[in-house]
């Protein structure tokens, strides 16, 4: 597909010779380039295609580089890609991997300042930039653009509090479709809903009340009411608010129709919009999402205690629009806040709920203070399912799941149990909502189900025992979790190279098993494997319990560092972790 008049677009000073009736030819333009790119790469659809025309008047009004963006979580930034220098990404096929989801100074160090993949950040982080302009006597405008879903969390009402006392030139966007990646949650969109109602007259105004002025845009999506709206910001030499009502999705019919699964989205058919993965009966195959929510529903039919609560990723457990229909009220969407989402089942777990907290590990780290000082120092038995972890995360920097064996671990009294199978997943998850003594997160395994009929289960996992480890092995390989596979692996490749070794179960990643540590003392070479960073991992903590022994322990996982745009089978490959890999160092070792 040809987009002729895209290629001739190298930065925003192309557009801004443009007359508002071209620029609508290269808004169409740009929307089908994205539709066309993103149904053979996948992607986050509707953000983007919702501010194309919002881009293009930002950069048309704006004078960018000099002028500062700021893009909220940034996956919403392919239009303001294309308009930077970026354009092949979009229009040549085999240059469609050329670029990140998201904003990264190391693309374009000029027009993306941060990498940003988190949300809630772009306010504060704006005001960071303006407070640094006012000292430095300059005069460019910054600009934060955020959208609604991620202007309810705590970070962005933070920041939009300071921002209005600024008392200087600064402009907040917000691009409101009435959306975050689900549904929005919280009373702020009440208010956001009779703004858009009155046409932006409504009072209260929650941003006049935050100390802006305030400006509205009805149709979000028109480009010479926004090129005016934006103008009228850029005169400002006060705090300002944009309020643009956008369409999410717009452009591709089933993105608009179904705009929660076209938020992200996996490949597509660009004529019809049919996600190219899922099966001939259009369900999304068998997942450990899905295994857990019929799990937690035939829990709830037996004590409605049983709460489930998520932080605007209701996909992490499963739960689709319709299986949230089925929890009604004990299903809890708390809006893009993972501390509101911890903070509130230590709460509820205080007053004898039982709370299941569902988060993908990258956005958990964004509750830490909470885990730590609301749920574990009150020894609340909050229930935490992590999924997106390890190798089996998002692969972008901004969103890795490498991170949570060593921030969990550093936390005392949360036990963070390491489910190498679909029987353990089902076993653990049962216990810790039944027991009522700690608070209990578990790491569900990514990549397909696997399933194992010979685990030993367990009837209590708040001290687990690690699996038996015979005496007369003269190596020892402790899978942990995910990676319990591979060492079961390994150690039939070192069978069959004459080497008595035997892989071990641990079971949790905080629990050290003493008895295990004892028998673990005698071995010649103890190896530790994990779906997560070396630096500060279960490994180096059991590797501690074995110091004052002869064993000689070689601890094997991720490096701690940012990896981006990784391809999970590659990068574990380089890293030494598949099976015939971990063999081989073993025998390298024993020699």
């Amino acid at each position: 597909m040809q987009f002729e008049n895209l290629a001739g677009i190298h930065s925003p000073a192309d557009i801004r010779r443009m007359t508002p009736a071209r620029l609508n030819v290269i808004a169409a333009e740009m929307r089908a380039a994205l539709i066309h790119k993103l149904s053979a790469t996948g992607g986050h659809v509707g953000p983007n295609l919702g501010m194309v025309e919002a881009t293009i008047a930002l950069h048309y009004v704006f004078d960018t580089p000099t002028d500062k963006l700021v893009f909220d979580v940034s996956h919403q930034s392919y239009p303001h890609k294309m308009l930077t220098g970026r354009m092949q990404a979009f229009i040549d096929p085999d240059h469609y991997r050329d670029v990140n989801g998201y904003t990264n100074p190391r693309e374009d160090a000029d027009y993306d300042l941060f990498s940003v993949g988190h949300t809630s950040t772009a306010i504060s982080l704006a005001t960071g930039l303006a407070k640094a302009r006012d000292l430095a006597g300059g005069q460019e405008n910054v600009v934060a653009v955020v959208g609604d879903g991620s202007l309810g969390g705590g970070m962005a009402l933070e920041g939009l509090d300071y921002g209005g006392t600024l008392g200087t030139k600064f402009v907040v966007v917000v691009n409101d479709n009435d959306m975050s990646i689900a549904e929005n949650h919280g009373a702020l969109y009440n208010d956001l809903r009779l703004l858009r109602h009155s046409n932006g007259t409504a009072e209260p105004n929650v941003f006049r009340a935050f100390g802006y002025d305030y400006i509205y845009v009805h149709y979000g999506n028109d480009i010479a009411r926004l090129i005016a709206a934006f103008k009228a910001a850029k005169a400002s030499s006060t705090p300002v608010v944009v309020h643009i009502n956008t369409m999410k999705g717009m452009g591709l019919p089933a993105a608009e129709s179904d705009k929660e699964a076209f938020h992200y989205s996996a490949p597509f058919d660009a004529a019809t919009g049919t996600v190219l993965r899922r099966s001939a009966a259009g369900e999304a195959p068998a997942d450990y999402g899905t295994l857990i929510y019929e799990h937690l529903l035939h829990v709830l039919k037996h004590d409605s205690r049983l709460a489930v609560l998520t932080a605007g990723t209701p996909g992490a457990l499963g739960f689709t629009p319709k299986r949230r229909s089925q929890f009604g009220s004990h299903f809890i969407d708390v809006g893009i806040c993972e501390q509101q989402a911890a903070g509130m089942a230590a709460g509820m777990a205080k007053a004898g709920a039982r709370p299941v907290f569902g988060v993908v590990a990258t956005f958990l780290q964004r509750a830490y203070d909470q885990l730590s000082h609301d749920i574990a120092l009150n020894g609340l038995p909050v229930v935490i399912p992590v999924t997106n972890t390890g190798l089996y995360s998002m692969n972008d920097e901004t969103h890795l799941g490498f991170f949570d064996i060593a921030m969990i671990s550093s936390i005392p009294g949360l036990l963070y149990l390491a489910p190498t199978c679909r029987e353990e997943v089902m076993a653990m998850l049962d216990w810790a909502i039944k027991q009522t003594a700690l608070p209990v997160a578990i790491r569900i395994p990514g990549g397909h189900v696997v399933s194992d009929s010979s685990c030993e289960l367990l009837s209590d996992y708040s001290a687990p025992a690690y699996t038996p480890i015979d005496a007369d092995s003269e190596v020892a390989i402790v899978g942990a979790g995910t990676f319990y596979g591979r060492a079961v692996e390994a150690v039939a490749i070192l069978a069959a190279n004459g080497v008595k070794a035997v892989a071990v179960n641990p079971r949790s990643f905080t629990y050290i098993d003493p008895a295990a540590v004892d028998a673990l003392k005698g071995k010649r070479l103890v190896v530790t494997v994990e779906d997560g960073v070396v630096d500060g991992g279960y490994g180096q903590r059991l590797a501690m319990e074995l110091a004052d022994s002869p064993a000689r322990v070689v601890c094997l996982g991720l490096p701690k560092k940012f990896e981006n745009r990784f391809d999970a089978a590659k990068l574990g490959k380089e890293l030494g972790l598949e099976a015939q890999q971990i063999a081989t160092r073993v025998l390298a070792k024993l020699k």
